[in-house]
């Protein structure tokens, strides 16, 4: 709900490993009226496959935690 009624939000960062929900899921959902807006999916877990269907699912991105502040800056700026 905040991401339509907030279009000019232009990044995203997503845990995957939501508590109540599957953040990928939330991520095909704001697919399907954002497709402009900056995903990239964090999360505690650091396997191929987790970044693939990330990636699949539309993010732009992945970065596994702990998140360290430079590469998390680098990965902003690649988008900005």
């Amino acid at each position: 709900n905040i991401i339509e009624k907030h279009p000019e939000i232009d990044l995203i960062l997503m845990d995957i490993g939501l508590p109540n929900m599957n953040g990928l899921e939330v991520v095909e959902k704001i697919r399907q009226f954002n497709n402009k807006v900056i995903i990239i999916a964090q999360t505690a877990y650091g396997f191929l496959s987790d970044k693939e269907n990330a990636l699949k699912s539309g993010c732009n991105d992945y970065i596994s935690k702990p998140i360290k502040k430079d590469n998390i800056i680098a990965l902003i700026n690649k988008y900005f």
